[in-house]
C-alpha cells in the first residue's frame, strides 16, 4: 500500500512539473516583453526601416529584387534575405511596392540580450520580418524645376521573435516627400549628377501604456551620380523621435549598381551613427520588366 502511495505522489509530481514549468516559462516571457524599449537602438537592424531615397522618380518598370544582407556590431551579428516587388501604373505616375525580410538569422551576445531584455541570444525557430506596403505618387516631373515623389508606407505587425527584440509586433507608418534635381547632365545623357532631399513623418506603436506611440521627424539628403550603366548614390538619413530613448538613428547609406539589359546588380554599405549601432553590407539582384 505504501508503494502505491509513493507511485501516486511521484506521478503527481511529474504531471505538476510537466504542466506548470511551461506556464512559468511563458509567464516569464510575457513579463519580459513589458520591459522592451521600443526604439531602433534596442531592437534588431530590420525592425525600424528608414524611408528610401527615391531620386524623385517613380520607376516606370516593374522591379523584382532579392538581396542578401549582413548586419554587424560587437553585440549582434545578423544575416537576412530581403525581397521586394514594385509595380508602377498610370504610365509611371504612381506605384505600389511590397517588401519583407523573408528569413533572418541572428546571434547576440549575452550582454546585448540582457540590455534589450530579450529571452534568447538566437532564434530556435524560423524568423521572418514585417511585410511593408508602400505607395508612390509622382507630384511633379520637371527638368526645369525638380522631380517630386510623395509616398506613404505601412509596416505591418507580422514580424517574429518579439521576445528577442527582433521585430516589434506592432504597426508603424510614415509619409515622406522626396525632391530631386539634376546638378549636371552631359549632352549625350550618359552621365549626370543629381541632388535629392527627403522630409517626412514617422510613427510607430509602443508598449508604453501612457504614450502609446512615438512620433518622429524623418529627414535625408544625398547625391547620385550616373555614368552609362553605373549608378553611385550616397545619402545621410535618419529619424528623430520625441522620446529620446534610442529613437534617433542616423544612417550613412551608399549604393553602387550596374544595369545590363534590365538586370541590375547592386552593392550597399550602410554606416550606423548615434542610435543606429550596425554596419550593414548587402548584395542584390533586380530584374526589371
Amino acid at each position: 500500500m505504501k508503494i502505491v502511495h509513493i507511485a501516486y505522489i511521484s506521478l503527481f509530481c511529474i504531471l505538476f512539473s510537466f504542466f506548470t514549468i511551461p506556464l512559468l516559462h511563458a509567464e516569464d516571457w510575457r513579463d519580459k516583453t513589458k520591459l522592451l524599449i521600443y526604439s531602433p537602438r534596442y531592437f534588431g537592424p530590420n525592425a525600424f526601416p528608414l524611408p528610401e531615397m527615391r531620386n524623385g522618380d517613380v520607376s516606370k518598370r516593374i522591379e523584382a529584387e532579392v538581396r542578401g544582407e549582413y548586419h554587424y556590431y560587437k553585440g549582434d551579428k545578423t544575416k537576412d534575405l530581403y525581397a521586394r516587388v514594385l509595380v508602377p501604373f498610370v504610365k509611371g505616375r504612381a506605384g505600389v511596392e511590397v517588401s519583407l525580410v523573408v528569413l533572418e538569422k541572428y546571434k547576440m551576445t549575452p550582454e546585448t540580450r540582457d540590455e534589450r531584455f530579450a529571452v534568447a541570444t538566437e532564434s530556435p525557430i524560423r524568423c521572418t520580418g514585417d511585410v511593408i506596403f508602400t505607395s508612390f505618387f509622382q507630384v511633379l516631373r520637371s527638368e526645369k524645376w525638380a522631380d517630386i515623389v510623395l509616398s506613404g508606407t505601412i509596416r505591418t505587425a507580422s514580424g517574429g521573435r518579439l521576445c528577442d527584440a527582433r521585430y516589434t509586433d506592432a504597426a508603424a507608418y510614415w509619409f515622406d516627400l522626396n525632391i530631386a534635381r539634376n546638378l549636371w547632365k552631359s549632352t549625350d545623357g550618359k552621365a549626370s549628377l543629381r541632388m535629392q532631399v527627403l522630409g517626412g513623418f514617422y510613427c510607430w506603436m509602443t508598449n508604453d501604456l501612457v504614450h502609446r506611440q512615438n512620433d518622429a521627424m524623418a529627414y535625408g539628403g544625398g547625391l547620385t551620380g550616373t555614368y552609362k550603366g553605373f549608378t553611385l548614390s550616397s545619402d545621410i538619413s535618419g529619424i528623430r523621435g520625441y522620446k529620446n530613448n534610442g529613437d534617433r538613428p542616423i544612417h550613412w547609406r551608399n549604393k553602387l549598381s550596374y544595369e545590363l539589359k534590365k538586370n541590375i546588380l547592386s552593392f550597399r554599405y550602410t554606416h550606423g551613427m548615434k542610435d543606429r549601432l550596425y554596419e550593414s553590407y548587402s548584395l542584390g539582384y533586380t530584374r526589371c520588366f
